[in-house]
């Protein structure tokens, strides 16, 4: 019997290759990119805020300290626990809970009464950002697996990632100066319901079911080791490098981490599978990536308070000081790295772009009290911004490239858990060098109006001496470790190898 159809001039339409991609996913990295500017510019936009509620609110100067390190406790201290959670539920449901609850997070600090309630709404932010954060990272990782295409999408994701904090600072400044200050919490509460409308829109989720149960004990030692560490350095301002409560938050911390890996060796499903880690190429960037933020950040906080403190600059103005940052970001980011990466190794990247932003490091040690903004602060800033914008793109495409599907969100939160806790470090080293460095100059020289300017204008350069020292370290660290070939001759070799298996596409 024929059963054969006859021909028509209608033809049923094909079925969908799985292993192309799906032509909407550049709105879905519109989408991801978009999330990740908000968790990433609520670490800055808050601080413009806070003088305003402490003054508000009645929060003391002791405890001030605790709206920002709440929120990057929870969320330094969370990001491995949250990275897995996305692998087992899938990342597109990882971020839109992520994104629900930050909006709910952020619109309860906005309307607090009282200083506790901002505090806990903060922690609440950390918490579902580090859900948040490496379910975006990881959907860009296994989204773009073309060379060049991926290239340009870590283009544009680092160069947000990194610029974020500068548009915090804009907008954290026009929102207290011309509104109030809740607004700088209140309006994550729009960005958040946009983020959640595309991100049903255009992301799909092709997670396979796998692992589902978790690591409960490897969750509780690599948090609590984390959050030990990053409290203790938060801590240290206060009472002190050699104080025996920074020292064993700091060494219970530690032992915490060193228990959580041998866990790891020993269970069915861990946390953070090891052979993440054994990879020398992903190694060396996560190791880059944490010591570029050691000085990254501690000199983002110098130039905060120079500009406003010592200069004299508005928020407002301090905040549009900053676009020169952002610019070079972008520039180093999708107009170099993003063309390059495809042919040329990262390390001939990242080398090159963390020597030049140490030269711009070097360049702002010589700051005065009156130094002029054009000729001594800018130059910097752009060179900063294309040397960071260079090295970040790299780095992140690297410490994720060739992990497995179901470890693409443990990788991509431990690039984040690497700048958080790089950035901790940062902000509490330096400042504590700064501060000392402060106070030997004042010892020597008085402590006259002029002469605390003075000082203080040089326990920042100083620190900036010590952050130059991390860039260079980062520079060898890449250098060194980091050998894979360019990201176009691995992918043709991998495609010759795997040519009989399609490539999933999550976007």
């Amino acid at each position: 019997m024929d059963t054969t159809l006859p021909q028509t001039g209608a033809r049923p339409a094909p079925a969908a290759d799985p292993a192309r991609p799906d032509p909407r996913r550049w709105w879905g990295l519109a989408v991801i990119s978009l999330a990740q500017l908000m968790v990433v510019l609520d670490m800055t936009i808050v601080n413009i805020a806070l003088p305003s509620a402490q003054a508000d609110l009645g929060i003391s100067d002791a405890d001030r300290q605790w709206v920002i390190t709440a929120y990057t406790l929870a969320f330094g201290g969370l990001l491995l626990l949250g990275g897995r959670i996305g692998d087992l539920i899938g990342r597109k449901r990882a971020m839109i809970i992520g994104l629900i609850g930050f909006a709910a997070a952020s619109a309860i600090g906005g309307v607090a009464a009282t200083g506790a309630l901002l505090l806990g709404a903060r922690a609440l932010q950390g918490v579902f950002a580090a859900l948040l954060a490496p379910a975006a990272l990881s959907l860009v990782s296994v989204t773009f697996t073309e060379p060049h295409e991926r290239a340009r999408a870590f283009g544009i994701y680092g160069a947000i990632a990194g610029g974020g904090s500068a548009v915090g600072l804009i907008l954290g400044g026009l929102l207290t100066e011309y509104l109030d200050w809740r607004w700088c919490l209140l309006v994550n509460a729009p960005i958040a319901i946009l983020a959640v409308l595309g991100a049903s829109a255009f992301l799909h989720d092709q997670r396979k079911e796998a692992e589902t149960r978790l690591d409960v004990l490897g969750a509780v030692l690599a948090s609590g080791g984390l959050l030990a560490i990053v409290y203790g350095l938060s801590e240290a301002e206060q009472h002190g490098w050699t104080s025996g409560f920074v020292l064993s938050l700091l060494a219970g911390g530690l032992v915490l981490l060193a228990l959580f890996v041998v866990a790891e060796t020993r269970v069915a499903h861990p946390l953070l599978p090891l052979r993440v880690l054994r990879d020398r190429n992903r190694a060396g960037a996560l190791l880059s990536v944490g010591l570029t933020t050691v000085g990254m950040f501690g000199m983002f906080l110098f130039l905060t308070y120079y500009l406003q403190v010592t200069l004299g600059y508005s928020p407002v103005r301090t905040g549009l000081a900053f676009l020169p940052l952002t610019a070079g970001m972008m520039t180093g980011a999708v107009g170099i790295a993003a063309r390059l990466l495809p042919r040329v190794p990262a390390r001939m990247i990242m080398t090159p772009g963390l020597l030049v932003a140490a030269t711009a490091l070097i360049l702002l040690t010589r700051i005065e009290v009156d130094s002029s903004y054009v000729t001594h602060v800018l130059p910097s800033m752009v060179l900063l911004g294309i040397g960071m914008g260079s090295t970040f793109m790299p780095a992140m495409s690297t410490a994720t490239f060739g992990v497995e599907p179901r470890d693409a969100g443990v990788a991509s939160a431990t690039v984040n858990t690497a700048q958080q806790v790089g950035g901790s470090i940062g902000i509490a080293l330096l400042n504590t060098v700064a501060t000392s460095a402060t106070a030997r100059y004042l010892t020597t020289h008085g402590s006259d109006p002029l002469a605390q300017a003075a000082g203080v204008v040089h326990g920042f350069s100083v620190a900036i001496w010590w952050a130059v020292a991390f860039l260079l370290t980062a520079a060898v660290a890449a250098a060194v470790l980091i050998t894979a070939r360019p990201a176009a001759v691995r992918a043709a070799d991998d495609g010759a190898a795997t040519s009989a298996e399609p490539v999933a596409v999550l976007v």
